[in-house]
């Protein structure tokens, strides 16, 4: 029970001075901002453009909602969260908020950036958000308890925004844009592998059924070799369909083949706690260069 750990013991509401770094926290900043630059790809990318203030609102909007799942996340796992090292100090299990608080905070958000992406993209828009808000925290979040699949279903609504981005500008969806929700589905994999490598005892101790945790180290390195490989011919996949030319295949290929030489290594790597957080770290500037040369040379 939550009420019976001093870690877990929920206090009253902060003042307004504390309460809004917790809610800042509550909405996770860095994954956050990734998922703001990938909408931004996806709008960039995209034929046409929303101007400067429109796309500042699709951003804005994009990140409220965000913001909503990832506080939604952070209820669902309180409890979880407070028996691991790296997130006991999260706003929940810490006390310095209520779960109430979160809720109401991840109410307000969801309907503020659903409504602003319905008013400045449009309904599509709106939906595509609606849709990944609802899978992530009604589907993923509970399935980390239960299967190590729980990974291929969260990817899913994580390579949502390219999409959200793209749809802000044209009301719908073109190849492109399904190759960068293919780059990013792909990507998720060997990144949050990686961090099941070296947050794999935190997992155990809190119960959640990651690879590592179900079925060892070994088969996780072998998953994000195998899936680090899948990542570098998706990512050429927008060179045979004709929709991008020869600056995208030398930026994509060589920054893939650097990726895949890391992912690879830890076949063989004597530290994989090291190894793990060297392909994690990686990954991040890997998935920005790659969506970003997609944007710059990409053809609709």
């Amino acid at each position: 029970m939550l009420s019976q750990s001093p870690v877990l013991r929920e206090t009253p509401a902060a003042p307004a001075a504390r309460l809004a770094p917790a809610l800042i926290e509550l909405s996770k900043p860095g994954v956050t901002r990734l998922v703001a630059i990938t909408t931004l790809c996806g709008a960039l990318t995209a034929p046409g453009s929303l101007g400067v203030l429109r796309l500042a609102a699709v951003l804005l909007g994009t990140v409220l909602v965000v913001a909503a799942a990832n506080a939604v996340n952070m209820y669902l796992e309180r409890d979880t969260d407070g028996l691991m090292t790296r997130t006991r100090g999260r706003p929940l299990p810490s006390g310095r908020i209520t779960p109430e608080v979160a809720l109401i905070f991840a109410a307000v958000t969801a309907v503020s950036g659903l409504a602003l992406l319905a008013v400045v993209g449009g309904l599509f828009c709106a939906g595509l958000a609606l849709a990944a808000l609802v899978s992530y925290t009604v589907i993923y979040t509970p399935l980390k308890r239960v299967t190590p699949l729980s990974l291929h279903v969260g990817a899913v609504p994580g390579a949502i925004p390219p999409l959200i981005g793209w749809a802000s500008v044209t009301g719908s969806l073109e190849t492109l844009a399904w190759m960068q929700f293919a780059i990013l589905l792909v990507w998720q994999l060997p990144h949050f592998l990686a961090i099941a490598v070296f947050r794999r005892e935190e997992y155990a101790r809190a119960g959640l059924r990651v690879l590592t945790v179900v079925r060892g180290v070994r088969r996780a390195k072998l998953e994000i070799a195998a899936q680090s490989l899948v990542l570098v011919l998706v990512s050429l996949l927008p060179i045979a369909l004709g929709l991008a030319g020869i600056a995208y295949a030398a930026i994509a290929l060589s920054s893939g083949l650097l990726f895949l030489v890391l992912a690879t290594a830890g076949l063989a790597a004597q530290n994989d706690d090291v190894w793990a957080r060297r392909v994690f770290f990686a990954s991040m500037p890997y998935l920005v260069v790659v969506l970003g040369a997609l944007a710059a040379f990409g053809r609709a």
